[in-house]
């Protein structure tokens, strides 16, 4: 083992019992590193320039998007500053390393209330003409995953990781664990979705209690954001809805809906669970139908008599 690989492996172990990382950040620093330690034939880390790291960073580029080069310079770039921090480098070559990637603005995909009304009055639709209990409390689960997802902006890997004791049906609120462990409470404002959520949990009271998740599957198990997803494609085909819906786009069209009621973007980043202003302002650039209404009111122009 060289010394660059045991110090990798070690700065692994720092980030997982020390900096308490999640696993997907674990598994995204595991294989960028790894990918570092493979495409270079460099043994000790001090011998590392910032020539090299440049040479590196040039090969990135011309394999990835840029979206995934940011990621992979980040996490070199946070294992030598533990490097450095343990004292293993003199100096970090990465300081003098200057990297600027312009990443391209893609807009969130939201979708149309008119279609997230169908959507939910398909899943009722088929809860009420189930012909068999099986169906009958498929629907009612169904009904109250999407219900949530809409009424609080939830991540999908939120959803599915809530336990039997983070929704408080009487506080009507959610406590949610979102990336990097950090904590959030949100409200759940509407008496529909709190009777459809009442209705769920008295219904799967035995499922849940065994498994200790809220929201469980046909087994009686954890449920996956793999069945959620296979549920909306299900409901939009039932529904002839002409255009792929993903979980998170209720997570879009939650923020929108937001942001064009005129709800003030720091209280919409802090609902979502951003950790900068600057993540939520994509939202600002999706609020057409606000921005139309604004034009149309509000421009000057509709005075004139001309």
């Amino acid at each position: 083992m060289s010394n660059l690989d045991k110090q990798i492996g070690d700065y692994l172990e720092y980030c997982q019992y020390q900096k308490k990382l999640d696993n997907k950040s674990l598994k995204a620093y595991r294989i960028d590193l790894r990918q570092f330690l493979q495409q270079s034939t460099i043994i000790n880390v001090s011998d590392i320039t910032t020539d090299m790291l440049e040479k590196y960073i040039t090969t990135l580029n011309k394999e990835y998007k840029p979206k995934t080069v940011k990621r992979k310079i980040a996490s070199i770039k946070a294992f030598f500053s533990y490097l450095e921090y343990k004292e293993y480098l003199e100096k970090n070559p990465f300081d003098r390393v200057r990297v600027k990637i312009r990443e391209p603005v893609i807009l969130p995909k939201t979708i149309p209330l008119y279609i997230v009304e169908t959507f939910l009055l398909t899943i009722y639709k088929q809860r009420k003409e189930a012909k068999t209990i099986y169906q009958k409390r498929n629907a009612l689960r169904d009904a109250a995953v999407i219900e949530l997802l809409f009424a609080t902006g939830l991540r999908i890997s939120e959803l599915c990781s809530l336990r039997k004791n983070d929704i408080d049906l009487f506080d009507q609120t959610v406590l949610v664990y979102g990336k990097g462990s950090k904590e959030r409470r949100i409200q759940i404002g509407n008496e529909d979705v709190i009777k459809t959520l009442k209705e769920y949990k008295k219904g799967y009271a035995i499922e849940i209690e065994k498994c200790g998740y809220f929201f469980v599957n046909q087994d009686g198990q954890k449920l996956s954001d793999q069945v959620v997803r296979r549920m909306i494609n299900k409901y939009s085909s039932i529904a002839a809805i002409d255009f792929h819906i993903t979980p998170h786009m209720f997570r879009h069209t939650f923020a929108t809906s937001l942001l064009e009621a005129d709800v003030d973007i720091r209280y919409i980043q802090e609902m979502l669970g951003h950790s900068s202003i600057n993540v939520t302002q994509i939202y600002t650039h999706v609020a057409m139908s606000k921005q139309r209404d604004i034009l149309t009111t509000k421009h000057p122009r509709k005075n004139f008599h001309i």
